[in-house]
């Protein structure tokens, strides 16, 4: 899948069931660049991060599945993206090490994540103070000129490139600098609970939700009873449906939040649906994801492995 379009390149990690917060937050954006056709897709499954948190075998092979499903239900071609499992391109744990024999530990530990770490008193593993510089690696072995991220995010395009600054000057001209993509209006998707969506807090609402499930949840929203229109269930209502569609919907039932949620019910499963049905039909054929990932690491491992020879070079190993 060799093109000349410049690449860009995202991921997210197999850590729990996709929700709507993750479609909005980021792989509907996917699919737009996918649509768009401006530049050659990578997307990545990135377990190799997932590490940090999920260390069960059986967890982590059913989360990578359910992801490269939930991919592929959306609208993700693998004919038109590459889509990879990080696992798969040894390539990437390679050079982290190489950036690692070049980075400080204080440069580290200005991450935001070893910061948030240590001022909760969590005890910090290796793998969550050295991330940064395998998420450099995942960006750099593919000289993606473009990664789409949130605005609080920017800090991982940063670290990506210093540390491309840093071995080009050491050692010669070899990494592009990549530029981060800060996604216009991308959606922080409010939880159940009112705060953002994420599994970390149990709010979430699955992707493929059933309708049982989308109508429990929905129900449970938390709401503040001091107003007219529920706004947890507004802003949720609102990645659906445009302002214009809502505002005669909220203004018939004014105050009526039982109504308004049944109206987000009928919403939301119209919405799910399609994905739903599609996510079913290929969870039926285990080949789909074997087929998928066979691809996508083919394709991924020629374009690292290209990337990491003139690393090895560069270094001396080779």
């Amino acid at each position: 899948m060799e093109s000349d379009e410049p690449i860009l390149l995202s991921g997210i990690k197999p850590t729990g069931v996709p929700h709507i917060g993750n479609y909005f937050g980021a792989l509907k954006q996917f699919v737009e660049f996918q649509t768009i056709g401006t530049h050659q897709c990578y997307f990545m499954v990135a377990d190799y991060h997932a590490l940090n948190t999920v260390q069960s075998a059986g967890e982590m092979r059913e989360l990578t599945r359910d992801m490269i499903l939930s991919f592929l239900a959306i609208g993700l071609n693998p004919e038109k993206s590459v889509l990879f499992k990080q696992s798969d391109v040894p390539a990437h744990t390679e050079l982290a090490w190489v950036f690692d024999t070049i980075t400080t530990m204080p440069y580290l530990m200005r991450a935001h994540a070893y910061k948030d770490a240590e001022a909760k008193g969590r005890e910090v593993s290796v793998g969550t103070f050295n991330y940064p510089m395998l998420m450099a690696a995942d960006i750099l072995l593919y000289d993606a000129a473009r990664v789409p991220v949130g605005a609080d995010q920017k800090q991982h395009i940063e670290y990506a490139r210093d540390a491309a600054e840093k071995f080009n000057r050491i050692y010669g001209n070899t990494f592009t600098l990549p530029e981060e993509y800060i996604v216009p209006d991308m959606a922080i998707v409010p939880g159940i609970d009112g705060q953002k969506m994420s599994k970390s807090y149990g709010n979430t609402i699955p992707l493929f939700a059933s309708r049982h499930e989308i109508e429990e949840l929905v129900m449970s929203i938390v709401t503040d009873s001091s107003g007219e229109r529920p706004e947890n269930v507004y802003r949720i209502h609102s990645l659906v449906k445009n302002e214009r569609e809502l505002a005669p919907i909220y203004e018939e039932h004014k105050g009526k939040y039982k109504a308004l949620k049944e109206a987000l019910i009928e919403d939301l499963d119209a919405f799910i649906t399609p994905m739903r049905e599609r996510y079913h039909e290929l969870s039926a054929d285990p080949s789909v994801v074997t087929d998928a990932l066979e691809r996508g690491a083919e394709a991924a491992r020629a374009r690292a492995n290209e990337k990491m020879e003139l690393v090895r070079r560069a270094v001396g190993v080779s």
